[in-house]
């Protein structure tokens, strides 16, 4: 299994770090521990984690401040993911901003906030429907993004939360370098997809690897999680790892010990007996509706 694989123009450790927990509940105003959020960027660097995942909604605002709080000035070799195409209402509410206006303002906010004169990875959020992908053209959205690639605002383009058509329509307007949707071993939706893309080289990025904020929870995934001496969430993220070469892991934590606890889990083995109890368990995990994006 190997350790790395390419994100744009950059090799990537395949296990990174998603920040969206680090703003408060709902991702929504400041971490309750400001320090402690701090901590655990830092953590997550020291420890050779070199891809973050973020956004200028998140917060809005929040994770990309502490980030640039935490690390800038930034190594070499990190690469920082964020997304645009939405934004926040007053109360929390996660709103598309998929205007020709919007999308030239958020990666403005996020170079602003993240303290960079270009973004590594923009990821094009689809939002037709908040809660899932639902078909919709992204022509206008990404030709703006083309356009800000162009004048060196953006070095790479994403897709996130995106139907296989979306993506195949986003490949003929620009380069594609990554597919960020949710994926986990009770959310296989994406598994033809995942597959077709590996074929091609281009990074697939499961969010919600664990659940998100209704973590998994199966039987069979104890079990196996017990008979290695490792934790359960431990288990399911070494399945994803295992899964396809092309799977860029970036589960998020708001705690250090939950982050080690995570990072360990890129030495995790899993037999062959294991594999094939969690392949025969994976529509059987309980996983109830995550009530917030990504």
């Amino acid at each position: 299994m190997t350790s790395t694989f390419t994100l744009g123009s950059r090799a990537v450790k395949r296990l990174g770090y998603g920040a969206m927990q680090l703003a408060g509940p709902g991702v929504f105003g400041p971490p309750a521990d400001h320090a402690a959020a701090l901590a655990v960027l830092r953590e997550a660097v020291a420890s050779g984690v070199n891809h973050i995942d973020t956004s200028d909604f998140y917060g809005p605002h929040i994770t990309n401040r502490l980030i640039r709080e935490a690390l800038r000035p930034y190594p070499d070799d990190l690469v920082i993911t964020t997304k645009i195409g939405a934004k926040r209402g007053s109360d929390g509410s996660w709103q598309p901003a998929f205007s020709r206006e919007d999308l030239i303002q958020a990666v403005h906010d996020n170079l602003r906030n993240l303290g960079l004169d270009v973004l590594d990875v923009v990821n094009l959020r689809a939002m037709f429907s908040i809660h899932g992908p639902a078909e919709g053209s992204l022509e206008e959205p990404l030709t703006v993004l083309a356009e800000l690639q162009q004048k060196g605002l953006i070095r790479h383009i994403g897709l996130s939360n995106v139907t296989p058509a979306q993506i195949a329509e986003g490949r003929t307007i620009c380069a594609i370098v990554c597919v960020q949707n949710h994926y986990n071993l009770a959310h296989r939706v994406d598994d033809a997809v995942i597959d077709d893309l590996a074929g091609s080289g281009i990074a697939y990025v499961p969010f919600f690897p664990l659940g998100g904020f209704s973590p998994l929870q199966s039987s069979t995934l104890s079990e196996v999680a017990e008979s290695l001496g490792a934790a359960p969430l431990q288990v399911a993220l070494a399945w994803l790892l295992r899964r396809a070469p092309n799977i860029l892991l970036i589960p998020g934590t708001s705690s250090v010990a939950h982050l080690r606890q995570n990072l360990a889990a890129a030495t995790l083995d899993l037999p062959d007996q294991a594999l094939a109890a969690l392949a025969l368990a994976s529509e059987r995990i309980g996983q109830p509706d995550a009530e917030v994006t990504a």
